[in-house]
């Protein structure tokens, strides 16, 4: 489960991106985070994965205090997580199969069982035949779907996507909301950030609205 308890987040400057947001998250729900720009929703993702620390308040990751981590428990905490970033962060000098396999190679995979789960993933976002491609070749609605292969490569409990269909077309969108739902159906809790309105519509999430950086009247309850 996650959870916020009067979550604050200032930047450096003053800027309040977050103002005592309390939430909860239950294992195996889809979520969507929606609101206007600036709004707060990437600050959320990212106190989740503790790529930002909570000026104030508490947030829980399967009860441990992301807040309090030290800094050599992050990546542990990590893997938990898969991450989709607006701009994919992608490695343009190394191919499909590599940009996948990385975080397994990171984390000490075998080259055995590396090569498998990268292929698995691979056909799951419908890459398999491109393994060998690197990133530059491939449209913007592929690079997003090696952005999701390389995030879910390690099979994490939760999947966090910032704005994943910002740059995309309609039809590419509604093959993402697929795959999203695809991997909530098998346990994966999914929470995806997005202003993007028709897109959550269609896949009939639960919705948590921000504005300002505070949970809207209606955030958190179901749609």
């Amino acid at each position: 489960m996650i959870s916020f308890n009067r979550v604050s987040k200032r930047y450096p400057g003053g800027f309040e991106a977050l103002r005592d947001v309390t939430l909860a998250i239950q294992p195996g729900e889809m979520v969507f985070v929606t609101g206007h720009s600036g709004a707060g929703k990437s600050t959320l993702l990212k106190l989740m994965a503790a790529l930002e620390r909570p000026t104030a308040g508490t947030v829980l990751v399967n009860g441990q205090n992301v807040g309090a981590l030290r800094p050599s428990a992050i990546p542990f905490l990590r893997r938990n997580f898969g991450l989709i970033f607006q701009d994919h962060k992608l490695l343009f000098d190394r191919s499909v199969y590599d940009n996948v396999a990385l975080p397994l190679h990171i984390n000490g995979y075998g080259r055995g069982e590396a090569a498998r789960r990268v292929r698995a993933a691979l056909d799951k976002v419908g890459l398999l035949g491109k393994e060998r491609a690197h990133p530059i070749m491939l449209s913007g609605g592929e690079q997003q779907r090696l952005a999701i292969a390389r995030a879910i490569v390690h099979r994490p409990a939760i999947l966090l996507a910032d704005e994943p269909t910002g740059n995309l077309d309609a039809a590419y969108a509604s093959d993402l909301g697929e795959l999203f739902t695809s991997f909530n159906q098998v346990g994966v809790t999914v929470i995806i950030a997005t202003h993007d309105e028709s897109f959550a519509t269609g896949l009939k999430p639960r919705v948590i609205s921000l504005r300002q950086g505070e949970l809207a009247p209606s955030g958190g309850t179901p749609v």
